[in-house]
Formats: structure tokens, C-alpha cells, sequence
């Protein structure tokens, strides 16, 4: 009789630990992620099992859900740290391939891209603050330097917004004429220049107050204000128009 018990309880862990047996569909409905969401909201998940839901299937050895929290642990429970990471990156947690980690990077974009118009709300640009806040939001995740110019037309309203060139941890190089070249081509009235600092450091260069004086200068000859050069990091923004610098 004891053989049989001992048995039964054998079978029974083997059973628990079976890798097909920690699936999502073997929690209890309200527990699995999508129906959590549907019967409760969006709000009530947890970053897991949001990433689980867009990771959607798991492996023979682990769930969505083991996934997710492998990736979340990887990111030291920091969804910033998360959205930093590249492609390439993603896809060293076995079991997220080419798929899983485009559909996670187009997830967290939105977010950035929803979080950024927030911080605009209105496209009449009448201040460096609302500027700042919108570039924190659209280059906060990049672990290198971009440069990046906005296109204002007479109303001081953003026509356009582009990347212009991405460099290293350290720097990137702006070519003056192709900045030129795009405002005329988006009938920009004016232009603000902007680009971050992943340091964290907001104090510019020597090399950024040069370029800001090229560019401000060869713009006038095309009747285009320079109105702003804003650097921007996790800590905060430097406006040169704040600081006198025009």
C-alpha cells in the first residue's frame, strides 16, 4: 500500500514539472494573461504578462509567461532597460526569435511614440520645455547619439521631424547642407536642433557650439531662423536659447 502512494506521489510531481504542464493554458482561466485582460483591463497585468501576451507562444521548455519574466529578470525589472534592447539582443533569450522580438520592439515604439505626443500637445512650439519633453520622450531609449532637426513653418508649427545622422555612444557628425537642404525641400521657416547625450551629460561641446554657429549662420542666407539647439538626456535638456547662447 505505501509502494502505491509513494508511487502515485512520484507520478504526480513528474506530472507538475512536465514542461507542458507550466503553459498558460494550464493556469485557471482568470489567471491566463488575455482573459486576465479582457475581464479585468489592461491595467491589472503585470509587465510579464503583458510581454507575455505579445510574445504569445512559448517553447517545449518554457511558457509565454517563463519567457517573459526571463526577459524582464534580464532587464533588471526595468522596462527602460528593456526597450533598449536591440534585435539582436532579444533573440539571445532562447525561445524569442526574429518575430517575437520585432513584435516586442513595435510594441514598446508605440509606447515611446504615444508617450512623446503626450508631451506635445499642441504642434505650435512656444517654448523649449514642450520641445524638450517631446525629444526626452522620442530619444530616451537610444543607446547612441543622434542628431535630429524639427521643420517650423511661419506659424512656429512642426512641419517635419527627422533624424539626421546616428553615431557612436560619444558623438555623430550633422552635415549643415543636408540639414539646409531638408528644410528647403519641407519650406521651413525655421529650424530647431536638437540631440542627446546617452552620458547623461548636458553641458555641450566645444564642437556642438561650433556646428550650432555654422549652421545658424549659413541658415540666414536662405532667410531660415535657427531658433533652438536643445540636447537632451534621461536628466533633463539644455536649451542654447536659454542659456543666451543666440
Amino acid at each position: 500500500m505505501k509502494q502505491e502512494e509513494g508511487r502515485e506521489k512520484r507520478n504526480q510531481a513528474d506530472h507538475e514539472t512536465k514542461p507542458e504542464n507550466r503553459s498558460i493554458k494550464n493556469l485557471a482561466t482568470a489567471d491566463r494573461p488575455r482573459e486576465k485582460l479582457k475581464l479585468k483591463g489592461a491595467s491589472s497585468l503585470t509587465d510579464g504578462e503583458l510581454l507575455a501576451i505579445l510574445i504569445q507562444n512559448g517553447t517545449k521548455e518554457k511558457s509565454a509567461m517563463d519567457l517573459a519574466q526571463e526577459l524582464i529578470a534580464r532587464s533588471k525589472n526595468r522596462l527602460n532597460d528593456l526597450a533598449r534592447l536591440s534585435t539582436r539582443e532579444l533573440m539571445k533569450t532562447k525561445g524569442i526569435g526574429l518575430a517575437k522580438a520585432v513584435i516586442i520592439q513595435a510594441a514598446l515604439e508605440l509606447g515611446r511614440r504615444r508617450m512623446a505626443s503626450e508631451h506635445l500637445q499642441t504642434e505650435t512650439i512656444n517654448g523649449s520645455a514642450s520641445v524638450a519633453k517631446y525629444l526626452q520622450a522620442m530619444l530616451m531609449d537610444l543607446p547612441h547619439e543622434v542628431f535630429a532637426v524639427l521643420f517650423l513653418n511661419r506659424a512656429n508649427r512642426i512641419r517635419h521631424f527627422e533624424i539626421i545622422s546616428s553615431g557612436g555612444m560619444t558623438g555623430t557628425v550633422a552635415d549643415p547642407r543636408i540639414i539646409l537642404k531638408k528644410a528647403l525641400e519641407e519650406d521651413a521657416v525655421s529650424i530647431i536642433l536638437c540631440h542627446n547625450h546617452p552620458s547623461g551629460n548636458l553641458r555641450p561641446s566645444r564642437a556642438d557650439e561650433e556646428l550650432t554657429i555654422k549652421i545658424r549662420n549659413a541658415a540666414r542666407y536662405f532667410d531660415i531662423q535657427l531658433l533652438d539647439h536643445i540636447i537632451v538626456s534621461t536628466d533633463g535638456y539644455y536649451s542654447f536659447a536659454d542659456e543666451g547662447f543666440f
